[in-house]
This record gives C-alpha cells, structure tokens and sequence, in this order.
C-alpha cells in the first residue's frame, strides 16, 4: 500500500483509479493531477518513482481540500444552513431530502426505516 495524505491506496491499481480512494478526489480531479504531476494515467501505483510520488502529494496538499479538512468543511456548511434556518438547514435538522424530491413513497434513505402508525378503532354507536 501506498500513503498519500493519510490514505492507503492500492498499489495493483492504475493512478487514475487508485487516486480516487482519497475522499474528495473523482475520476476528472485525479487525471488533472496525474497530467500535471507528469505521471502517465495508465501506470499502475506499484510503478511509481519516488519523484512522482512526491509530484503528486505535492499538488494535492497544496491544490485541493481533501479528506478531514473537506470533511469537517461541509460539516460546518450544514451547521451553518442549520443556524440560519434557511429551507435546507430546516431539511437537514429534520432528516428529509433537501433537493425538492417527493416524500409520499420513497425517500428512505433520508428518513430511515419504516415507522408503522397503528390505526385508531373506530367509536361504536
């Protein structure tokens, strides 16, 4: 295993691939790197040089927001949402979807497991 920026990334992978096990880092974000750094996308971790390895931990330390500090960035942005009570920072408090999706049917993954409500007996006359 390789370790850049806390990360073990797998050393049997391509870069282009490999790079994305670091939260905040996609498939565009780490060809960008990859070409910047100098380092061919096609070429698994493994065969690295130092230099490159160096190249690259470079330009994601000094480049991109990765990791715990994107982490606790959007922690705050929500938090923020929350405080100001805006539509989204009430969503958010709440536990629903945030995106205008309908909540009739579906959405469980924001409200979780099925609560069943009983139903009332009806009053006899």
């Amino acid at each position: 295993m390789a370790r850049i920026v806390g990360v073990d990334i797998p050393v049997n992978k391509r870069g282009e691939i490999a790079l994305t096990y670091i939260y905040g880092i996609g498939r565009s974000v780490s060809v960008e790197i990859l070409e910047k750094a100098g380092v061919d996308k096609d070429i698994k971790v493994k065969d690295w040089t130092d230099e490159q390895f160096q190249a690259i931990r470079g330009l994601i330390n000094s480049d991109f927001t990765v990791e715990g500090e994107l982490r606790s960035e959007i922690q705050l942005n929500i938090k923020r949402l929350m405080d100001i009570g805006c539509y989204r920072g009430i969503r958010h408090r709440i536990g629903l979807p945030l995106r205008g999706q309908k909540t009739k049917n579906n959405a469980r993954t924001r409200k979780g497991k099925k609560k069943t409500v009983a139903n009332k007996k009806k009053a006899t006359k």
